[in-house]
């Protein structure tokens, strides 16, 4: 007997000798329940018959041929390819039982489709078009900025917020989830009515909907944010390098605010003291005008120490955001390699004009091949990378068609020189976070689909390939499990092409 690795490589070296002689016919067969090797043999038995069967689903696919499915489990997994409605039965593909490909195997040739070749799909009960249309995945559906039910996702996020305190990420994502379903609603929610058949809306969620739409508000959200811990962790967490592990052990200790880790003398690392240094500034949320101004000094700061590199501003401005918390960059060169051991240039330069109250850089430290598969997918790239401080003029803002004049404008001067008692209200200049990321040209469009977020949306963009298609997507690269091979693509389009997902721009990715 042929060993089971052997014959699943031989399935690639024979299928392309295999003359088509039904061209009409374009066969997927379904993996689900079957198994990789019998799915092989049978794929390998069709070529050599002159049948058309494809390796990948595609809207090509005329018949689905599987084997101990149900015809609605079948039906599922069609929807779940396509994003169609289950009720919707203007598709054309045939799904069949394994008997009519033996059948059409025996004889040479496509036997005509019977009644007990056909899978049976049993008709849904009318449901909600609008919830029908909700599908499960967060990157799935389309997500504006602005949307109809701020009211409600804005209790589900405090509760989030306040489960990532507590260590509690499962209960965090599901508040996230739920909220984000409502973000992606036509409509604003007037009544527990319009949430019927909606997915991710969980017993906890659905509570706090109900509450806020009869009262007004809920008392646990109420609770929740006039909390000590809750007001404590949110202001110990807003410290530039300060976790949720620390901020919780600082609480435990009774500490409640930045000024109490002045009081108490508390050993803090660099990013912690700057953060505490910076922190009124660092509260303050930053306008697409000063990102815009930082993107012209970031620009600037590239091209004088490496002439023809790209960059682009990421994050929440790149999805169309007026406001933030922080401006990302991500940089990188048509010409691979020329952008190695590029970050230290830019922190030279930008410290030489006195633009920098603290940086941080770490080295890219990705491989391929021993991160690649072996790695589980998570939101932590391995670029090289800066975590910054920007100083920034306060009159930025009127100075964005002049980068030049701005960073001329900002005053040089040691790091011993910036003390907190010299940055009072009437300081020309105000502290921004800013992070810059260095990308290989050939992980590019990973790194640009990974860094424009949202935070949920890219959580749910690695659960589809792990879940649905036996992928592992990062910022680096996107591995096929079931082919042994990494996906290359050039652009966002290509990866979500690979994911069998409709591309969603980035204006449309607030989830």
């Amino acid at each position: 007997m042929i060993p089971l690795k052997r014959r699943k490589v031989s399935l690639t070296v024979s299928q392309q000798n295999d003359t088509c002689r039904f061209p009409h016919l374009s066969i997927f067969i379904l993996e689900r329940k079957m198994g990789t090797s019998r799915r092989a043999f049978l794929t390998r038995l069709g070529r050599s018959k002159g049948f058309r069967i494809k390796e990948t689903y595609s809207s090509s696919i005329t018949h689905i041929v599987s084997e101990n499915n149900s015809g609605d489990e079948v039906q599922a997994w069609l929807d779940n390819q396509t994003g169609r409605d289950t009720n919707d039965t203007s598709s054309s593909v045939c799904l069949l039982d394994i008997r009519w490909f033996t059948e059409s195997m025996e004889a040479g040739h496509p036997v005509t489709v019977q009644d007990r070749h056909t899978l049976q799909v049993k008709p849904k009960p009318n449901i909600d078009p609008n919830a029908m249309l909700m599908k499960s995945y967060a990157c799935q559906r389309r997500t504006p900025l602005k949307h109809h039910n701020s009211f409600l996702t804005d209790a589900l996020e405090i509760l989030a917020q306040n489960a990532e305190y507590n260590d509690n990420e499962g209960r965090s994502v599901a508040f996230r989830r739920a909220a984000s379903v409502l973000k992606a609603l036509p409509h604003r929610v007037k009544s527990m009515e319009d949430l019927r058949s909606l997915p991710c809306l969980g017993e906890h969620s659905q509570r706090v909907i109900k509450e806020i739409l009869e009262d007004g508000s809920s008392r646990e959200v109420e609770s929740t944010r006039r909390s000590e811990q809750y007001q404590a962790m949110k202001a110990l967490t807003g410290i530039f390098g300060v976790g949720v592990r620390t901020a919780d052990r600082w609480f435990r200790e009774g500490l409640r605010s930045p000024d109490d880790l002045i009081r108490t003398g508390q050993q803090l690392n660099r990013a912690q003291q700057a953060g505490v240094q910076y922190y009124d500034d660092l509260q303050k949320p930053v306008t697409k005008a000063e990102a815009d101004v930082i993107s012209d000094i970031v620009e600037k700061a590239v091209h004088a120490v490496l002439p023809g590199a790209e960059i682009q501003l990421m994050g929440g401005f790149r999805r169309g955001k007026e406001v933030g918390h922080d401006v990302d960059f991500l940089i990188t060169h048509p010409e691979e390699g020329k952008e190695e051991g590029l970050m230290p240039k830019i922190t030279n330069w930008l410290e030489e004009q006195g633009l920098l109250l603290y940086q941080k850089t770490t080295r890219n430290s990705y491989l391929e091949k021993m991160d690649g598969p072996a790695r589980a997918p998570n939101n932590m790239d391995r670029f090289e990378r800066c975590f910054s401080i920007f100083k920034l003029q306060a009159s930025a803002e009127s100075c964005t068609s002049n980068s030049t004049a701005s960073v001329q404008d900002v005053s040089t001067g040691s790091e011993t020189e910036r003390h907190s008692d010299q940055h009072s209200e009437a300081s020309d200049w105000r502290a921004v976070r800013v992070d810059l990321v260095v990308s290989p040209y050939s992980q590019f469009a990973f790194a640009t689909l990974g860094w424009t977020g949202s935070k949920l949306f890219e959580r749910e963009l690695r659960r589809w390939a792990g879940q649905e298609k036996h992928m592992s997507l990062s910022s680096h690269a996107l591995y096929d499990s079931k082919q042994n091979l990494y996906l290359r693509a050039k652009t966002e389009e290509e990866i979500f092409a690979y994911l069998g997902l409709e591309f969603i721009p980035p204006s449309e990715r607030n989830a």
